[in-house]
């Protein structure tokens, strides 16, 4: 009875979390960790409430409850990470969010939150390891790219930053922020560029050096190729949007999904097994995208080494 009790409580808990009412969900989630104490289950729940409420000393209880329960569980390390080092306990974050990844080194989020905890110390190289780290796992990551596009305008490297500040906003195309740092960016790269740009003292020429003012003329047979240089840049394109593509209306809403089912294992029967058939049929497209984009990406660099062989 009680084991049923404890049950409808967890699940009554869950809901009221969905729908936002965070003060209800708290209150069930702890009637049912009276009656069941050492479920890390009822203690990530209640957890992730309390972060929800910014109640952050409550938060790192029951996520270190949860590693305790289950030393395996990645996801409670790295939000652990998180709840740390928003509470400035910054060393505490780095041994927790390390050991999150030495569990689970594909999951994205715990580099993006080491990169935070770096970024705080001041370890500007670590942290821009950590973002680039999870932005290999996770290329889509949309605030990994602005924060990895602020720490290279700090190192004064524009082009760097201009191109992630892009990435930024095709991810999230109304993010003023990223707008206003591309703009920055940009108008750096063109200052430098011209400061580069200064006229020299002119020094005298050698008999035997080339005029200052020769210019690099273009072998006109080498039309057709700079034609199919433009079709395999287009083609390559298009390859690598259909690509991104898939990865978010395919691969990331069945990720979610799956990771639903079994983060909840009282999902209805049969309910697994279709989120598994589905994740399979999503990676089936994506490693097919995958292969048009490379064989794209090989045709467009061997039309290039023939031009430059030229």
């Amino acid at each position: 009875m009680a084991a049923e009790t404890v049950e409808h409580l967890f699940q009554q808990a869950r809901e009221a979390m969905e729908r936002g009412n965070w003060e209800k969900s708290r209150q069930l989630y702890l009637h049912a960790l009276n009656l069941k104490p050492d479920s890390p289950d009822i203690h990530y729940g209640l957890a992730t409430v309390c972060f929800q409420m910014n109640d952050l000393p409550s938060a790192a209880y029951h996520f270190k409850e949860v590693t305790r329960l289950d030393p395996l569980r990645a996801g409670a390390y790295v939000n652990l990470g998180a709840v740390y080092n928003l509470l400035g306990q910054l060393d505490d974050a780095i041994a927790v969010l390390r050991r999150g990844i030495q569990l689970d080194p594909q999951r994205a989020e715990g580099y993006y939150n080491l990169g935070l905890v770096y970024r705080r110390k001041g370890q500007a190289n670590l942290a821009m390891q950590a973002y680039q780290e999870c932005l290999r796992v996770n290329p889509r990551m949309a605030d990994a790219h602005f924060n990895l596009a602020n720490l290279h305008m700090e190192r004064r490297e524009y082009a760097q930053a201009a191109a992630h500040y892009k990435v930024a906003l095709q991810l999230r195309p109304t993010w003023d922020k990223a707008a206003a740092g591309l703009e920055q960016a940009q108008e750096a790269l063109a200052e430098a560029q011209l400061a580069e740009g200064e006229p020299r003292p002119a020094e005298q020429p050698s008999s035997r050096t080339a005029p200052a003012d020769a210019e690099h003329v273009i072998d006109p047979r080498q039309g057709s190729l700079l034609s199919s240089l433009h079709k395999a840049t287009i083609e390559s394109e298009n390859h690598g949007r259909h690509f991104l593509r898939i990865l978010e209306t395919e691969i990331e809403p069945v990720l979610k999904e799956l990771s639903s089912c079994l983060l909840y294992p009282d999902s209805p029967a049969g309910e697994l097994d279709a989120c598994v058939h589905k994740f399979e049929s999503a990676i089936q497209n994506m490693r097919s995208a995958h292969r048009n984009l490379q064989t794209s990406i090989e045709k467009l660099r061997t039309i290039g080494d023939r031009l430059l062989r030229r």
